[in-house]
């Protein structure tokens, strides 16, 4: 492949962006020397500035479970558009979509729109100290949450000697910047350990608003909840009269119709959304049952924002949950048959290869770790044990051949409704291709 465009737009972009791009996560710390710059997307393809093709598997880091310029969210989006971007108004389509989603939700009886994840975790946050007059957060290794001051500790990968004892977890600040007191009421637990959290919770319940996680581990990887976690956790919090919050910014709209909730038959008190919902635009939500919904009537916690509820992507959202529900949730049913088909396939491609490369997945998340051990279960396995930089090989191996895998070493890949058998089988053929060339190279 040839990347001369990318390569000129890399140096002009250094002059006027910071990394020359809007996110870490897209530079030069996960694409070496420099990134792709994405011209064009259709379907499960995108096409960068030197015209070169790509089956896309990180799809937007999650945002689009339709794939890209899917031919329904094109066309009522250019029929909207039309009609105006943006009213900061009460809207007939924001009233649909609440209740498609309600309906979808048997946990949730009203939600409130946000703009994203990091926006709605903030509010789920306030929401539960509000609630409860309890200042303290609990949160899991590993988990991330968004960007919020509060929450930001303890969510990328460290050395496993940094991290303490798992009785009692050093709180590691992810970024410069948080003043002490910012994650001072914030504790930290080791994740798919209920003994360990009935510890925290039974030495801190009193003084704890909620309990705030992830349903499945997404960045470190797909990290599955052992069998019975997430129902212990949920019993523990009611036990110790504690929230529950479950954090489906990533698995929302994507693991399952009603996401890690129906997956695993939940009831959180707070839960909120983004990637999926928005099929590709900036949209989130928060919802729950009435009794904590009701908290942010009237600015009682505070809940506002000029672009709250973005028509277009009301729009979006709306014709995206109409068509992933279509007979009987066909769309959901397809992304998650291909999640499970392509991580049982690139097991057998790394097996085959002598390669010690492992897939976990839950649905269309799926996600490869270079590691010795048979299964990662939590954060301190994956820190412990995963090879990030074989990671970024293959994944450059991949993507040199055609096949987008994430350049970010600790997020996932997805599959959408437009993958078909043929991108799979290219893949495949790809990661066969990558990982005997890494052999090989390990044996010179």
């Amino acid at each position: 492949m040839q990347h001369k465009q990318s390569e000129l737009l890399f140096e002009r972009a250094m002059d006027v962006l910071v990394e020359g791009c809007s996110s870490a996560s897209r530079g030069p710390m996960n694409y070496k020397p420099f990134p792709p710059y994405i011209r064009e997307g259709r379907g499960s393809r995108v096409w960068d500035v030197d015209g070169n093709e790509y089956i896309d598997w990180q799809l937007s880091f999650g945002c689009l479970p339709m794939g890209h310029a899917h031919p329904k969210i094109v066309e009522v989006i250019q029929q909207e558009v039309a009609g105006g971007t943006h009213f900061a108004t009460a809207l007939e389509v924001e009233v649909e979509t609440a209740e498609l989603m309600v309906s979808m939700l048997p946990h949730v009886d009203k939600v409130r729109f946000a703009n994203t994840g990091t926006e709605a975790c903030m509010t789920g946050v306030r929401m539960a100290r509000g609630i409860t007059g309890k200042r303290k957060i609990l949160k899991f290794e590993g988990h991330y949450h968004g960007w919020y001051d509060g929450l930001l500790v303890s969510s990328n990968p460290q050395y496993v000697t940094s991290l303490g004892h798992p009785n009692d977890p050093v709180r590691i600040p992810d970024s410069s910047g948080l003043t002490p007191g910012s994650w001072e009421d914030t504790l930290v637990c080791v994740w798919n350990d209920v003994e360990a959290l009935e510890r925290v919770l039974r030495a801190h319940g009193h003084e704890i608003a909620c309990v705030v996680m992830e349903g499945v581990m997404s960045n470190m990887g797909v990290i599955p909840p052992k069998p019975g976690y997430l129902k212990a956790v949920e019993s523990l919090c009611r036990e110790f009269e504690v929230l529950f919050y479950l954090d489906e910014t990533v698995t929302g709209f994507r693991v399952a119709p009603g996401g890690v909730a129906e997956l695993y038959g939940l009831k959180p008190d707070i839960v909120t959304y983004g990637k999926a919902l928005g099929q590709g635009f900036p949209i989130a939500a928060i919802g729950g049952p009435d009794h904590i919904m009701e908290s942010i009537e009237y600015g009682k916690v505070l809940h506002y924002g000029s672009h709250n509820a973005p028509r277009l992507g009301l729009f979006a959202t709306k014709t995206m949950l109409e068509e992933m529900s279509l007979d009987n949730y066909a769309g959901y049913k397809k992304i998650s048959e291909i999640g499970d088909q392509i991580t049982k396939r690139l097991n057998q491609a790394a097996a085959d290869a002598g390669q010690n490369m492992r897939v976990q997945n839950i649905g269309s998340m799926f996600h490869p770790v270079f590691t010795d051990l048979d299964e990662i279960t939590n954060y301190r396995d994956f820190c412990q044990t995963v090879n990030l930089a074989k990671y970024a090989d293959f994944s450059q191996k991949m993507r040199d051949q055609g096949i987008f895998f994430s350049g970010n070493k600790i997020l996932h890949n997805l599959s959408c409704t437009e993958h078909n058998q043929a991108d799979i089988d290219t893949s495949i053929e790809a990661a066969g291709n990558a990982l005997e060339q890494m052999s090989r190279d390990e044996r010179v």
